[in-house]
């Protein structure tokens, strides 16, 4: 069976039993191709090494793409049974290089490749049973279970590319040659690169929700620009022309280098490419870092570096020749995609370009794939973009994966755009968009074009997520209708309750954005770890720890918008931010470093659980002795977000009421006792201008009983 040449799958149309069969057979594929590349690993200890500082080893990676699997398909409900929660809380977070991963290495205790290896056999022989018996119907649409397999099988596809690239920072001597992954063997000098017009026109990018493949939220929407017209380079950058860069001491020159790239070439001593070898020769010749090989550098291949580098080639050869020179914007970009009048990946016949595996295990000369005037227009490698990515008009976030996109709404991730060799899946459509930190490797080099126009910059810094929005106010806006605000009340209550107790390690689960956190730091607590499972919302807490301020834009009525700035300087906690941190996790299957606390706070969280009797039947082994839990919560039990048989209460049980409270006491009480009555906490919930929720919670504390 062919694994390489395989296309995303087209899941609006055919037969929904051959569908399945389509999806089935594209989800082995992808497993296969995906162990084929840890086989180039040496050894077991291999996995375990760093590749690169701000990123997990490879063991990481290996167990991330199983897991998030079962991490999906739980959050969407199709399973509600795990394989190794243990796996699934450790292989879960910590991707790209966000400020709330955590690369501690004393934080984690890697298991072994052959364990790993079982659990992704376990992984595929779950996934595989699903695909097979759940109920197909065509469409696939966001809602439909099988957008979820889709979801782990593109996400996999996804790894293939960012794995080789770690794998390609790897010591040469800890990799090994494979006969899958044979790279190319042409090389030679490249043409001389040109300028060629390219007619100004009209772009529109954003995916309809009835499209016919499968997509990332970032995708979805309506986006319209009228581009000017420009000039673009023939070929990509090669290998020869960016030497010229080099050799002018461009890596020494700071005036050609953003403010942002002159600190990262001066943190890390870049004097060329990273995937350049000096000295590779006897005679002191250049080599070429390939995924698994060194070779001689072939200058007819496109370089590859990072964005900084790129955008400081542009600046030097803007110089160079008195015209303006830089990179495309994402419009100019899929301008000039368009006019080369390419079909997108499933309905070609052929890859138009060195592109989804359909070529070699490499770059390969910039004058090998034609199309129009223009050579590499996708494949061979990404191309970087001067946009920084941003939602398109009627984003939406997708629920069971909404940390895919937001977090690189941030202005510091540009986007890549084209595909390279090992681009497959949706990573090789058209209206793919992946975006970087602008300082990070992947297989990606660049064209550049020439245009007086200004670069658009969607950089509006006000969130506009509508319940981000409100949850912002909630937490840091005005108070309405005489009701204190909720999370502020909340700690205040708990600090009253703490009094004579210590004060150590807090932990605020279900934070939202924030606001009980640093309430707790400001009344003594010397740490406060705040958890959310929602990155739309722990991201903007983030945000506030970092910068200490937030930007929200409040829905007031239909399209009109009311903008906020709120800051930790005004609501006097710009002081306690070194005593709180954020991060992501799972309240029903914590990760084992999450202990030791003193006191924990579950604010209107156990409603929004899957499983809020595992959360509650665990929580005790993550307290100090005599921890105090406190627990509030309006109980708005609903099957959307907890089936029914895990509810704590508003059901009969042979036919008498079963409230909450009953619950609670029931899973609590062996290892808890309740301090004093509950009590009712109210809140308001500013839904628009004349919009609220007003909503009573109920808390109940519990003090850890005695071993």
């Amino acid at each position: 069976m062919d694994i390489r040449n395989t296309r995303t799958t087209i899941l609006n149309t055919g037969d929904p039993e051959q569908k399945r069969s389509e999806i089935l057979e594209y989800f082995h594929k992808t497993f296969d191709i995906d162990e084929r590349l840890y086989e180039t690993l040496k050894d077991d200890e291999t996995f375990t090494l760093r590749a690169d500082r701000l990123r997990h080893p490879l063991i990481f990676y290996y167990g991330h793409t199983a897991t998030f699997f079962i991490n999906k398909l739980t959050i969407a409900r199709l399973i509600d049974t795990r394989i190794n929660p243990a796996f699934e809380s450790m292989f879960a977070v910590g991707v790209d290089e966000m400020s709330w991963d955590d690369l501690d290495a004393t934080h984690y205790d890697w298991p072994s490749r052959q364990a790993v290896k079982d659990y992704r056999d376990k992984a595929r022989e779950l996934v595989d049973a699903l695909i097979r018996r759940m109920p197909l119907s065509l469409p696939i649409d966001w809602a439909n279970p099988f957008w979820a397999i889709m979801m782990g099988i593109e996400h996999e596809r996804i790894h293939l590319e960012t794995s080789s690239v770690l794998i390609r920072q790897l010591p040469i001597s800890q990799v090994v040659k494979h006969p899958f992954w044979e790279i190319c063997r042409e090389a030679g000098e490249p043409p001389q690169n040109r300028l060629i017009a390219v007619p100004g026109g009209k772009v529109m990018q954003g995916k309809p929700d009835d499209h016919p493949l499968y997509g990332w939220d970032n995708e979805y929407g309506v986006h319209q620009a009228e581009v000017a017209g420009f000039q673009a380079g023939q070929y990509l950058v090669s290998n020869r022309e960016f030497l010229a860069f080099v050799e002018a001491g461009g890596y020494r020159d700071q005036r050609f280098w953003t403010e942002e790239g002159w600190n990262w070439r001066t943190f890390k001593q870049a004097e060329h490419p990273l995937f350049w070898v000096k000295e590779h020769q006897a005679g002191g010749g250049w080599g070429l870092r390939t995924m698994v090989e060194i070779i001689d550098l072939p200058w007819n291949w496109p370089v590859e570096v990072n964005q900084l580098e790129a955008k400081a080639f542009c600046n030097w050869k803007a110089e160079q020749t008195g015209l303006p020179i830089r990179l495309p914007s994402e419009d100019e970009w899929t301008r000039l995609r368009d006019l080369a009048d390419l079909p997108d990946q499933p309905w070609w016949d052929k890859a138009p370009g060195n592109i989804n595996l359909e070529g070699w295990c490499s770059s390969c000369p910039v004058d090998r794939f034609r199309s129009g005037d223009f050579y590499d227009v996708i494949g061979n490698v990404w191309q970087w973009t001067e946009t920084p990515i941003y939602p398109f008009h009627d984003f939406k976030i997708h629920p069971w994966y909404d940390d895919f996109s937001t977090p690189t709404f941030d202005t510091r991730h540009n986007l890549i755009k084209g595909g390279s060799w090992i681009s497959t899946g949706n990573e090789a459509t058209r209206d793919a968009r992946y975006a970087f930190r602008r300082h990070f490797f992947q297989h990606a080099g660049f064209r550049y074009i020439e245009s007086s126009a200004p670069v658009v910059m969607h950089q509006d810094q006000y969130e506009t997520d509508t319940l981000a929005a409100q949850y912002c106010e909630a937490h840091y806006g005005t108070e309405f209708f005489g009701v204190a605000n909720y999370p502020a009340a909340c700690a205040a209550i708990c600090l009253e309750i703490m009094q004579g107790r210590r004060l150590g390690h807090a932990l605020d689960l279900g934070c939202s954005v924030g606001r009980a956190s640093f309430e707790l730091a400001k009344g003594g607590f010397a740490r406060v770890t705040g958890l959310d499972f929602s990155t739309r919302f722990f991201r903007l807490a983030t945000r506030m720890q970092e910068e200490g301020y937030l930007r929200y834009a409040f829905p007031e009525e239909g399209d009109i918008l009311s903008f906020h700035e709120v800051t930790l300087d005004d609501l006097g906690l710009e002081t306690v931010r070194g005593r709180v941190e954020f991060s992501q996790a799972d309240a029903c299957n914590l990760p084992v470093k999450f202990s030791g606390y003193d006191l924990v706070l579950a604010s209107n969280l156990i409603d929004r659980l899957y499983s809020p009797r595992r959360f509650l039947l665990s929580i005790h082994e993550r307290m100090n002795p005599g921890g105090i839990l406190v627990i509030t919560s309006p109980y708005t039990w609903q099957e959307e977000f907890t089936k029914k048989e895990e509810w704590l209460g508003g059901y009969k049980e042979a036919g008498e009421n079963v409230n909450a409270l009953d619950g609670l006491t029931t899973i609590l009480s062996p290892h808890f006792h309740m301090l004093g009555e509950p009590r009712d906490v109210p809140f308001v919930i500013r839904e628009t201008g004349r919009k609220f929720q007003h909503s009573l919670a109920q808390m109940t504390v519990w003090e850890l009983k005695a071993k």
